[in-house]
């Protein structure tokens, strides 16, 4: 019975079937074989309030193989990739912050696993993605947002912290259907094992267990690729999504709940531009501890002529609570991304944190300073 309503699920959900990959590497597309590295350390202090005040250091290294079936000479539309991270060293948010949303989005403790392993078939408009995958690859994307560190602005913490959800570090096999109408409108829609199992029983991300008592996760999204203001770049994406597991006594849980995610360019210049962003989130008040989320950001990209590479930008981001005496978060943060090159980046942050409720208990605004470091290899 359950998979029917899976199917049925997916079909409601589903007029047709691909979302535009971010920033997709020329390699993938004109070589028949390619391998990316990289690494991204934080060095991240907590100068005061939160729970106590330190200093840690959190690093991401990540290796990629990919094959490309057109460029190999075999057949057009295939793509094939695999993808392995460790993550390593401290968690400020957990140890030092206390905050909900997380200061560092790369905080994930001491792992070594298996983050893609997908093969995705493009056959004109349509394409079809199956196996491990990222929710967080295709949906609830911000282009501007991804300047920042914090969690929350790579992904809303309501489809986060709500629900089992497929994102890093911990992804799950599942399947994406996306169509892509002129690179104007593209509609995706994906089924995910709604309950994969954690680290500590599948500390590889390589042991896959698929369970009636899992259940599943559907998603869909609509994105108009078309800028409010002409001349502009601009993307609106509106989504929805279903949980379904059933817990440890057999009983049925569901969840659910839609997002926003808007980008708009506002200004422009000859190497860059002023963009605005912004995310909503909203889930049921008494299913969920986090029910709704706001976020508003601006990034400039392309600062000087001698600097037409680098970035700033400044983003708030509030977590509201519906339920309990835990008070709503806000995260302000501020940031630069200096490039030295193309493969190498140093990115120093400052973030405030008001009202951190990543505990039970209520702790002071806490006040972040890091450094990041991004190497491509």
């Amino acid at each position: 019975m359950r998979s029917s309503h899976l199917i049925i699920t997916l079909i409601a959900l589903c007029p047709g079937f691909n979302s535009v990959q971010a920033q997709e590497n020329p390699d993938s597309i004109s070589k028949p074989f390619y391998i990316e590295g990289s690494y991204i350390g934080d060095l991240v202090s907590n100068l005061n309030g939160g729970i106590r005040q330190g200093t840690t250091y959190l690093g991401l290294a990540n290796l990629k193989v990919g094959v490309n079936t057109l460029a190999a000479g075999w057949w057009k539309g295939g793509e094939f990739r695999i993808n392995a991270a460790n993550t390593h060293g401290g968690t400020p948010s957990e140890s030092f912050v206390g905050d909900f949303q997380g200061v560092s989005n790369i905080e994930a403790g001491n792992l070594t696993f298996m983050y893609e392993l997908w093969y995705k078939q493009t056959v004109g408009n349509l394409s079809l993605t199956v196996g491990l995958q990222d929710l967080n690859s295709n949906f609830a994307i911000t282009n501007n947002g991804a300047l920042f560190t914090n969690s929350s602005f790579g992904i809303h913490p309501s489809i986060a912290d709500n629900i089992p959800s497929p994102i890093f570090p911990l992804t799950a096999l599942g399947a994406i259907l996306q169509y892509n109408y002129k690179n104007k409108l593209i509609w995706q829609a994906a089924i995910f094992d709604g309950t994969p199992d954690d680290f500590e029983n599948n500390p590889y991300n390589t042991n896959w267990n698929l369970s009636g008592n899992d259940g599943y996760l559907a998603v869909t999204e609509i994105q108009i690729l078309q800028s409010l203001i002409h001349g502009y770049d601009g993307s609106y994406k509106f989504g929805a999504y279903f949980h379904q597991h059933c817990d440890s006594t057999t009983t049925e849980q569901k969840n659910k709940g839609f997002y926003f995610v808007g980008d708009q360019m506002v200004y422009k210049t000859l190497i860059g531009g002023w963009s605005l962003f912004s995310q909503v989130g909203l889930s049921p008040k008494h299913e969920n501890k986090n029910n709704y989320y706001l976020s508003l950001g601006v990034n400039i990209k392309g600062i000087s002529q001698k600097r037409s590479n680098d970035e700033a930008g400044i983003a708030i981001a509030y977590a509201g609570f519906g339920q309990g005496t835990r008070r709503n978060e806000t995260a302000i943060e501020l940031t630069y991304l200096f490039s030295a090159n193309e493969n190498i980046r140093l990115k120093p942050d400052l973030q405030y944190i008001i009202h951190p409720a990543g505990t039970e208990i209520n702790l002071p605004n806490s006040f972040v300073g890091s450094l990041r470091i991004e190497l491509d290899f």
